[in-house]
């Protein structure tokens, strides 16, 4: 299937989905959900796949054995192309519209320990500064959960203080409703947004590297 974006049906869906998070809704809807998102979806990833990777495309169904939510499907539709674990580009739809972005969601132990020692080099530091202030000059907001405290070893002062209260770290950019997500186009902006996110998947691959 070529690509040739998502239509307002998708859209529509998910906002549908949100009142009546059933599983008679779903049952009902299910013909629009493969053909409005779940097609488009693996046809962007498809077109991207060459230069990116191949894509995991998230399954639509919420595991709700240990969740007080117990609606079962998820509101939004993603996927994620992997660098490494937990690393790597997203693309994701949902009813405020579409996203796009990269970065790591989890790390722990030894890979977080080295992802804050690159953070804390004098030189790979404000590397990464350089990388997300260029980032944010494009229009990408920087998130990702934060210890509210000092991270353990670490001085209150320290330069890049914010960046190593960083627990994970995303670089992301909101296309909202604009009409390109509707055509063919919005394939080209996804390819030109993630490139400008490449220096930043580079460089938490360099720096969990040490942890691997």
């Amino acid at each position: 299937m070529q690509f040739s974006g998502f239509p307002v049906a998708a859209f529509d869906f998910y906002d549908d989905l949100e009142v009546d998070n059933t599983r008679s809704y779903w049952t009902a809807h299910k013909a629009v959900y493969d053909e409005a998102v779940l097609a488009p979806m693996k046809a962007l990833t498809a077109a991207l796949e060459p230069e990116f990777g191949p894509a995991k495309i998230f399954r639509p169904y919420r595991d709700v054995r240990f969740a007080k939510d117990k609606t079962p499907y998820k509101t939004h539709q993603s996927a994620f192309v992997a660098s490494g674990p937990a690393t790597g580009w997203y693309v994701e739809i949902a009813p405020r519209g579409m996203r796009v972005g990269a970065g790591f969601y989890e790390a722990s132990g030894p890979r977080l320990a080295a992802v804050r020692e690159a953070m804390a080099d004098d030189r790979t530091g404000p590397a990464l500064k350089r990388i997300l202030t260029t980032l944010e000059k494009a229009d990408f907001e920087i998130s990702g959960e934060r210890l509210k405290t000092t991270p353990r070893g670490y001085d209150a002062d320290h330069p890049r203080i914010e960046l190593l209260r960083h627990k994970t770290l995303a670089a992301g950019k909101s296309y909202g409703f604009a009409d390109f997500i509707h055509t063919a186009v919005l394939l080209d902006h996804v390819r030109e947004d993630w490139r400008a996110l490449k220096p930043l998947v580079a460089w938490l691959e360099r720096a969990f590297a040490a942890a691997d």
